[in-house]
């Protein structure tokens, strides 16, 4: 590995920790990166649940230490998704490389719209509309935002955001904080198939995780007006370069130049 792959690894690392922390979405930069610099995509889905740990551990222990929230608070809809991200693991595990590079694509494509619309205004809107109390639906809902997390993990923070926020009632802050706090839960579990599997990379996962550390040591601490603008610039840039990629359209324009 070349040595400036370690820095890019790094700077990954604290920038998809650092957005983690604020809203979502981060992990596609460490996907897109990984794919790119040559790593299968199992493998580099399997690998970045490492740093994914390392972030969430450093980001759960900040927000409860600034009493954001309590560990009761998500522990009855992280259950749900402990199960669904275990099944959502098992079935990433066994899908064919190329299938998985396109499937990567299609739900890029997907995510760069929900980036593109800016969810997060329209859900802030609905705050404390619902109760609290986790429903039947909510915990068939988490299930499978769970077996979503297993399975690409990129992009589920949009849509834990939304069943803490709509189905659950909590504050952004709160729902933000037990957001992280559901992720880091299931992914110790997802982690395991994925290691179970032989399709984790535990050199280059730590050194994308300790910049992730640092990122949501950040992320958790500093709240900066105008960043949130160029994070969801830099989002959609990236989402529209790794798409392009993953679904083949780069090479066969190459090839039809060629």
């Amino acid at each position: 590995m070349e040595w400036y792959s370690y820095i890019l690894y790094v700077l990954a690392g604290l920038f998809a920790g650092f957005i983690n922390m604020l809203a979502g979405s981060g992990s596609i930069l460490i996907l897109a990166l990984l794919m790119f610099l040559g790593m299968p995509a199992p493998m580099a889905n399997g690998t970045l649940r490492i740093a994914i740990l390392m972030q969430n551990i450093v980001g759960v222990a900040s927000f409860k230490k600034q009493k954001v929230f309590n560990y009761k608070e998500g522990m009855s809809l992280a259950l749900p998704a402990i199960v669904g991200s275990i099944f959502g693991a098992m079935f990433a595990v066994n899908i064919d490389k190329e299938i998985m590079e396109k499937t990567i694509g299609g739900i890029l494509i997907v995510l760069f719209f929900i980036v593109l619309y800016k969810p997060d205004a329209w859900v802030k809107g609905q705050v404390g509309k619902i109760g609290k109390r986790p429903s039947l639906s909510q915990y068939i809902i988490f299930f499978f935002i769970g077996f979503y997390g297993g399975f690409i993990q990129a992009g589920v923070g949009f849509f834990l955001l939304a069943g803490l926020v709509l189905g659950s009632g909590f504050n952004l802050v709160k729902a933000n904080a037990i957001k992280i706090f559901i992720i880091l839960l299931y992914t110790v579990f997802a982690l395991a198939v994925f290691i179970y599997n032989d399709q984790v990379d535990y050199k280059i996962g730590f050194i994308i995780g300790f910049g992730n550390m640092l990122g949501a040591w950040l992320g958790t601490k500093f709240a900066v007006s105008w960043g949130a603008k160029y994070v969801r610039y830099i989002l959609m840039g990236v989402i529209i370069l790794a798409s392009i990629k993953f679904l083949g359209i780069f090479d066969l324009v190459m090839t039809m130049l060629n």
